[in-house]
């Protein structure tokens, strides 16, 4: 594959595109006057993200997106789309995350995030697509201490979802030196942002204190509140996802993964203390106004401290993020209220 220059338009495929980090991705791509195709099957997306892109970039751009209901599972289906459009390029975010989930049902995590997974992996193969970016996860490094994770040190892993998230990488790599496709892995850190579901039981802490504060309820933290995180704003994200994509073959990020992050590290106390001043100083209250946290036991198979060296994606993909933490959090509060 040549290199691709940024104002080239070119056909991107999204999976999971009615889902928090997939509809930030395919507005951003609108937005550039790409071509979009979005595939969901809204078991975890909704239509409402969708509704909300199109709204927001407008009618001249949203006629350049196509939506295909597609279940990841059905590899006829995946591989159909595919022959259809021809992307030049698949950004593979569709998935079910959660490791509580994964400890729950770890059958159905597999179906979806590993059959799911090589079902798209496998139509792109057959498909003549020559890029092929998709989302792994933080959850892979398991257990290793390592202050600051390095993609080549990975430790025991804690969870099915951690699994299946590192076979997709497996698998991304075998695919990737067998055949005609270049694989590039996003490992995400912990990512926040608007549209982020706050509901279920498997909804991340962001959203949850999110609604919480909005409601002038209560919130719950799961440990002693010193358990760190590095956390990733969602446009840092969606700006990783298109330089994979268009990152030349040379790009040291091919056939290999990255960590997505913004390589500093925060407390959950801490950063729940940066969104409770925020939503203060927005509502124009007390802190003291609002309630404070309840603290529960750590939860089975969560890391206790996490946070990424990413040098590797400066590197390769020119990745910079743009939002620190607490600038993430001012945007989103804001645009919360």
């Amino acid at each position: 594959m040549s290199e691709q220059k940024q104002g080239d338009v070119k056909t991107w495929l999204v999976t999971g595109c009615a889902g928090f980090i997939g509809s930030h991705i395919i507005e951003e791509l609108l937005r550039r006057g790409q071509r979009v195709v979005g595939l969901d099957n809204f078991e975890t997306g909704k239509q409402a993200n969708i509704d909300t892109v199109v709204a927001a970039v407008g009618p001249d751009r949203a006629k350049h997106f196509v939506f295909e209901t597609c279940d990841i599972r059905n590899r006829v289906q995946c591989a159909s789309i595919v022959g259809q459009h021809r992307p030049d390029i698949i950004l593979h975010q569709a998935a079910l995350g959660s490791v509580p989930r994964s400890i729950d049902d770890p059958l159905n995590s597999h179906d979806v995030n590993v059959d799911g997974f090589m079902n798209m992996l496998d139509a792109a193969r057959t498909g003549g697509v020559r890029r092929f970016v998709y989302a792994s996860s933080s959850s892979v490094y398991g257990d290793i201490e390592d202050s600051h994770k390095v993609e080549s040190r990975l430790g025991a892993l804690l969870s099915p979802y951690a699994a299946t998230k590192r076979v997709n990488e497996v698998y991304a790599q075998v695919y990737g030196q067998n055949y005609d496709v270049e694989t590039v892995g996003l490992r995400y850190f912990n990512v926040f942002g608007p549209r982020q579901d706050p509901d279920g039981p498997y909804a991340a802490v962001i959203p949850r204190w999110l609604a919480a504060l909005v409601d002038s309820k209560e919130s719950v933290i799961y440990g002693d509140g010193t358990t760190s995180r590095d956390f990733c704003f969602v446009a840092n994200v969606v700006q990783a996802n298109i330089a994979a994509g268009l990152a030349p073959s040379a790009s040291a990020a091919i056939n290999t993964f990255v960590n997505v992050a913004c390589g500093d590290t925060t407390s959950l106390t801490d950063l729940w203390l940066m969104l409770r001043d925020e939503m203060a100083a927005v509502r124009g209250v007390a802190k003291e106004s609002i309630p404070m946290v309840r603290y529960e036991p750590f939860r089975s198979g969560d890391i206790k401290h996490s946070c990424a060296n990413i040098d590797l994606a400066r590197s390769a993909l020119g990745y910079e993020p743009k939002y620190s933490v607490t600038e993430g959090i001012r945007v989103l509060v804001r645009g919360s209220l």
